[in-house]
């Protein structure tokens, strides 16, 4: 038995030692491993630091040689943006070449900024018996037409060359004019009832009228028989109808629907929305220059107020003011650009920065607090907005008829005008009174991209609100039927932020001062072409289709191209209050605004477009894909270029890399401006066109980038 446990105790020793060899090993293993990684560690950290070293290096030298060319670069784009003031002096001399010509012409229309005129207009035909509808009708399109321009006139003004009196004057005349308008529809509607029997449908013995035009369409119903069984009807010519409750249908009673293809029942601010007004933000420095200017401001008003006739002198005087101070407004920002981020911030001296461009907390601090609205029946139109005009649903006391007797034809005169059938009766106790029902046909030069919000005007509260509506049922596109307790005027609202923010941009030159925009929504891509000092609605494409043809092809200046795109529902012009309700990727206003006058700038030889990178690159920082473009075909090469204000450099990424990275492109570097950014990579032939691209093609592209907002709302 000895032997055994001998050979037990060696194998065991055996065991021991190996095991111990192997743990020695695995030991001398690790270690060789652990200083492996330690000097993989160490080379792989000398090798960034001298990457670092390198890359700083370089970036010094870039600064150095940035600095260097910096003011002379400056100074070349100051020289270019002389053509923003060149636009600005060339509108002044239009609108008083406008002006001038409208009073040689003697075509016997008012000048509505004129008071002595407009009164007179206004007084004569207030004074005028005429009451045939067809007349009436004629007469509102003038009225709508001088509407029209007070509104421009308003919108299209800088604050150089208008008076807080003259705001407040031509606000009144709209209002006026408005009212005026009215008044008359309702004497026609009642001159036209008087004689209800002409009109008499040969089916129902009812009288059904209707009388178009482009901007108002009358449907008028008289119930002359008074039988039940005629309580419902649908005007042929535009295939609105009612059906009413049974009271109503043995009573005297006649039944208007009044269509205005235009909103003169909402707020004034809201029919009057501008284009982005340039702001200066609340500063100690600004207050004090303010205060400083109390009287030479005081003494400008006074001499605005005085009638008089400038000479020649004063006038061209007058034009190189306010050229001048649309000068001084942009070197101003383009000094800011020159002091550091710090320095800027302190003196808060950001100046004529749209008010829409503001950031969201910029606005909430300097915008007065709002009512917020808790009544959730009334419509907040910062958000919801009339689309397709307003439908004015009367129900009106039927007048006396004529009588004819013998060759004579007689009617019993009434003092109190057209009057309104009250419906549910004054005297009405709690009993539910059966509602109207309402059919109205959608107008085809409106886009409803969703289904519109129905909405009643409050003329007590001044609001629109959607109680009182019910049994709501709507055919897309087509006809919405609903049913109300009393008479309203109704409107059909859409949200204005249906299309923001947007997928997608695009703008490329398409020929000489040309250009093409083209905005990509979640429902339509819009394209609008510029071309001079104009630019049009190229086309409006949904679900692949083109739509909204009789916007198309007509050439407008930017503030119309605004104004018929909204009314149409299809709104790309971001609000003063749209961040509220829109996903908006933050962009530094002074960075936004420089960027599209610098991209403007350069449009007519550059196309740009949208980047993904663009919400990755943060609030300081824009993004977006740039070519050369000098042929009217597709843009082939695309580079992408990131731009803050004060700084341009060309990216190493592209829109198909993993991530987001701020490299610049090797063998590139980077300028002060945008346009010596891209003049490295130029040619020629791109430089000599946006030197010599026309001013007010510029001035063009500018407007539209600023109301698109197309870095921030995409």
């Amino acid at each position: 038995m000895g032997p055994k446990k001998n050979k037990k105790k060696k194998s065991s020793g055996k065991e021991k030692a190996e095991k111990l060899r192997l743990q020695k090993e695995e030991e001398e293993r690790r270690l060789k491993e652990e200083e492996e990684a330690r000097l993989q560690a160490e080379q792989e950290e000398a090798a960034r630091l001298e990457k670092e070293r390198i890359e700083r290096e370089l970036m010094e030298k870039l600064e150095a040689k940035d600095q260097e060319r910096r003011e002379y670069e400056l100074a070349e784009l100051h020289s270019l943006e002389e053509k923003f003031v060149s636009a600005q002096l060339w509108k002044t001399k239009y609108r008083a070449h406008a002006k001038w010509e409208h009073y040689i012409a003697c075509d016997g229309s008012p000048d509505p900024t004129i008071p002595q005129e407009i009164n007179t207009f206004m007084n004569l035909w207030r004074e005028d018996q005429n009451k045939d509808i067809q007349v009436v009708v004629e007469k509102g399109q003038q009225v709508l037409n001088l509407i029209e321009k007070l509104q421009f006139f308003l919108l299209d003004t800088p604050p150089s060359e208008i008076t807080e009196k003259e705001i407040v004057q031509y606000q009144e005349t709209i209002l006026e004019l408005q009212n005026l308008l009215h008044q008359k529809y309702n004497e026609a509607t009642e001159h036209l009832l008087k004689t209800a029997s002409m009109y008499e449908d040969s089916d129902t013995g009812n009288m059904q009228a209707v009388i178009k035009d482009k901007n108002v369409t009358f449907c008028i119903w008289a119930n002359l028989k008074k039988k039940v069984r005629f309580k419902n009807h649908v005007f042929c010519d535009t295939h609105h109808g009612f059906d009413l409750p049974k009271s109503l249908a043995v009573s005297n009673v006649a039944v208007r629907i009044l269509h205005t293809h235009y909103d003169h029942v909402s707020p004034f601010w809201l029919q009057c929305q501008s284009v982005p007004k340039l702001e200066v933000l609340e500063s100690k420095e600004s207050t004090h220059h303010s205060k400083d200017n109390v009287e030479e401001l005081e003494e400008e008003k006074k001499a605005a107020e005085e009638p008089s006739v400038p000479t020649e002198e004063e006038a061209h005087s007058d034009e190189r003011k306010s050229a001048i101070s649309f000068k001084e407004k942009y070197n101003s920002i383009a000094d800011i650009n020159e002091k550091t981020e710090e320095e800027t911030e302190k003196k808060s001296e950001i100046l004529d920065i749209p008010s829409q461009v503001l950031s969201p907390q910029i606005q909430e601090e300097t915008n007065e607090k709002e009512d917020e609205i808790t009544d959730e029946n009334i419509v907040d139109l910062q958000q919801f907005v009339p689309v397709g005009g307003v439908y004015h649903i009367d129900a009106l006391q039927l007048p006396p008829q004529v009588k004819q007797v013998k060759n004579w034809n007689m009617v019993e005169l009434l003092d109190s005008g057209l009057e309104a059938y009250r419906y549910p009766p004054e005297e009405s106790d709690d009993t539910p009174y059966p509602p109207i029902q309402i059919t109205l046909q959608l107008s085809d030069n409106v886009i409803y991209c969703e289904e519109p919000v129905i909405a009643r005007w409050d003329r007590a509260g001044q609001q629109w609100r959607t109680d009182g509506i019910s049994n709501i049922t709507y055919e897309t596109q087509k006809s919405i039927a609903f049913e109300m307790g009393a008479f309203h005027t109704i409107a059909l609202l859409q949200n204005v932020h249906l299309n923001m923010p947007y997928q997608a941009w695009e703008l490329r030159p398409i020929g000489i001062n040309e250009a093409l925009l083209t905005v990509t929504t979640v429902f339509a891509e819009v394209q609008i072409q510029i071309k001079g000092n104009q630019c049009m609605v190229a086309a409006v494409t949904v679900e692949e289709k083109d739509v909204l043809s009789h916007l198309t092809g007509k050439w407008m200046c930017p503030i119309t191209l605004r104004k018929v795109l909204k009314e149409a529902g299809v709104n790309i012009f971001p609000g003063e209050y749209s961040y509220k309700y829109v996903s908006v990727n933050k962009k530094a206003p002074l960075t936004e605004v420089r960027a599209y006058q610098q991209m403007a700038l350069v449009a007519s030889a550059f196309a740009f477009g949208w980047s993904k990178w663009n919400l990755e690159a943060g609030q300081d920082q824009v993004v977006f894909k740039v070519g050369e473009h000098l042929k009217d075909d597709f843009v082939k090469d695309w580079s992408l270029y990131m731009f803050n204000g004060q700084r341009a450099l060309k990216l190493k990424i592209t829109e198909t890399s993993e991530a987001f990275s701020k490299e610049l492109e090797e063998d590139s570097e980077f300028h002060s401006t945008l346009y010596h950014m891209l003049k490295d990579f130029a040619s020629k032939e791109a430089i000599d066109r946006v030197s010599t691209a026309n001013f007010l093609f510029i001035d063009v592209v500018f407007q539209l980038l600023l109301a698109t907002r197309v870095l921030t709302y995409s």
